[in-house]
């Protein structure tokens, strides 16, 4: 569980209390164009990513050369793509201790509250939430430049921007022609997991992943057993929002599969 209370702005633990980021001084537009110019740093490949930055724990001292050339070293295995405020990072964090995971968030003052919000955990986690991290980045353009071939295990969109104009439609994180870049990213048998609490979103992330060739439906059996499904309704703050309005989610979860000759 998340050791955070969003009714606090401090958190307890290692024999300290430590300051947490307030939501109130972080808070951004809902949502970005993900059309529109990028205004941050970009990595021309997944090489050009210094990841000791972000998982310390993980990499050794030895300066980022030697982080570059070790093949050896631990890769990103989940993405949370438009991770929001972080709360899905923070739950998968203790469910997968060994994986390292990152959200990838478009919005500035989002992506510095969890960045903040992360470093206040490490701080009174000793050894835990070392395995997550956040990058300001706009993942329909430059997911490429972060991920190598197969290199993903999960990718999560949760609730995102329905884009409810039907010229806007492009704007839509999960589309034909950007599932051909998530299928690159994703090893066989890796899964997406989408949710929304918009019925037409619901309907057409369903559909474009049914229509793609790379892509096969879990089935419920499996979702059942599956404590990531749990956490697409519980773990983000849009999720607890819709939970307490006693809305209705649409989730759709696909394994990514080989494509037959």
């Amino acid at each position: 569980m998340d050791p955070i209370s969003e009714n606090s702005n401090k958190i307890k633990g290692n024999g300290q209390c430590t300051r947490l980021p307030r939501k109130r001084f972080y808070r951004a537009r809902a949502h970005s164009n993900p059309l529109s110019d990028s205004h941050f740093p970009i990595p021309i490949s997944p090489s050009d990513v210094d990841y000791s930055q972000h998982f310390p724990h993980f990499f050794p001292s030895g300066g980022e050369d030697e982080n570059k050339n070790s093949e050896l070293l631990p890769k990103i295995r989940f993405a949370d793509i438009g991770c929001g405020f972080g709360g899905l990072l923070i739950s998968l964090s203790t469910l997968f201790p060994d994986t390292l995971m990152i959200g990838m968030e478009l919005r500035d003052k989002v992506t510095e509250y969890v960045k903040e919000r992360i470093l206040a955990l490490r701080a009174t986690n000793p050894g835990q939430y070392e395995n997550i991290s956040v990058v300001r980045t706009n993942s329909m353009k430059y997911l490429p430049n972060y991920f190598g071939k197969a290199q993903l295990s999960k990718m999560f969109f949760l609730f995102p921007d329905p884009h409810f104009k039907e010229k806007n439609h492009r704007r839509r994180v999960i589309s034909i022609q950007l599932l051909d870049e998530y299928a690159y990213a994703l090893e066989v048998g890796g899964i997406i997991y989408t949710i929304t609490d918009v019925e037409e979103l619901g309907v057409w992330m369903r559909s474009c992943m049914e229509d793609h060739p790379l892509f096969t439906a879990v089935p419920e059996e499996e979702l059942d057993l599956d404590p990531v499904v749990k956490l697409l309704t519980s773990a983000t703050e849009e999720g607890q929002k819709v939970a307490r309005n006693g809305g209705q989610t649409f989730k759709a979860v696909y394994r990514r599969i080989a494509l037959e000759d």
